[in-house]
């Protein structure tokens, strides 16, 4: 239960979100009885609160005009929100000076949390990474994010409940090595240590998390931004499609992103042959369905030759064949 110290706050912050709340209300979000309400009241006037006695049917309390606020007080989940958003919005270029007021903002916030939301948060953002398609974000579960980063900072295995995509429940242990933010979901990459491979899981399908005793050795090579891209690269789907394009890697990466597809040379590029150089690309990539591929295809305008499946060059050549039906059309 509340000490009545942390009601009294509880109160002020209740207060000062604006308007007038009556004594119901108050006593039914601090959980106590109405004259005990009235106590805490008197207890911020001690404190030179303005608190306003406002009488009639619709009566309570209400703040002061021209009170000063206190310090910030934050729960764990308001700072991780208010700090997430700042973050995105200088990911995203909202700035509004040379040296962003974003960044002014999250140190003035960090400075006045208590010093254990603050060293979490701090945990996290050092253990966040971004794609170059952040996209609009789904609110992450607080916990299950922060304890994450602790164990991305510290290097602490972490024992997670996962629901796959097929909804199958499974407990995990994860060498974390980073969190990901890409295109409006949040990730978590590591190492499965029974396993010895690394796996990608989705922050909103993992229902807890707790760190483990131990540690480990952050490996060699890419980030995390690159090791989430590379599995859904690489990640195992209903078809495995090999295509060869003519075309310049921007070109291609234009309509089949990272994300999508790997790109593979099939030669090595002449001595100052320049990036803009058209020449044959091996894609690869998977998926679910492959309807969606013909149109991909036709709209890269540039010649390929289709490896496997068949079932995908049939598709594209019933495409043309509709195209050219419809283009006869009078």
């Amino acid at each position: 239960m509340p000490r009545p110290t942390a009601r009294v706050l509880t109160l002020l912050e209740l207060l000062q979100s604006g308007g007038t709340r009556t004594v119901a209300e108050l006593a039914d979000r601090l959980g106590v009885e109405g004259r005990t309400v009235r106590r805490y009241v008197d207890q911020l006037l001690d404190l030179d609160v303005p608190v306003v006695s406002v009488r009639g049917r619709y009566g309570g309390y209400r703040l002061g005009p021209g009170y000063r606020l206190p310090p910030l007080m934050f729960s764990d989940d308001e700072a991780l929100a208010v700090l997430l958003g700042l973050v995105a919005g200088r990911r995203a270029g909202l700035t509004t000076t040379e040296h962003t007021a974003a960044e002014t903002a999250s140190a003035k916030i960090r400075r006045v949390l208590p010093k254990s939301i603050a060293h979490r948060l701090d945990a996290l953002l050092e253990a966040l990474a971004f794609t170059n398609q952040p996209g609009a974000f789904d609110t992450p579960d607080a916990e299950v994010l922060l304890t994450l980063a602790d164990a991305v900072r510290y290097r602490r295995p972490v024992s997670i409940r996962y629901t796959d995509r097929d909804g199958r429940h499974s407990e995990r242990t994860l060498h974390a090595y980073g969190i990901v933010a890409h295109a409006g979901r949040w990730y978590v990459t590591g190492e499965d240590p029974r396993i010895g491979e690394d796996r990608t899981f989705r922050l909103d399908r993992i229902a807890a998390a707790r760190t483990l005793p131990g540690s480990f050795e952050a490996p060699d090579g890419p980030g995390p931004a690159q090791r989430v891209l590379s599995a859904f690269a690489t990640a195992k789907y209903r078809h495995e499609v090999t295509v060869r394009i003519h075309g310049t890697v921007g070109h291609i990466r234009a309509h089949l992103p990272a994300t999508v597809a790997t790109l593979e040379e099939e030669h090595e590029p002449m001595s100052g042959e320049e990036p803009s150089t058209e020449r044959w690309l091996r894609v690869e990539l998977r998926a679910e369905r492959l309807d969606w591929l013909p149109a991909v295809l036709a709209s890269l305008d540039r010649p390929f030759v289709i490896e496997r499946p068949d079932e995908l060059r049939n598709l594209v050549t019933a495409l043309a064949d509709r195209l050219t039906s419809y283009a006869r059309q009078v």
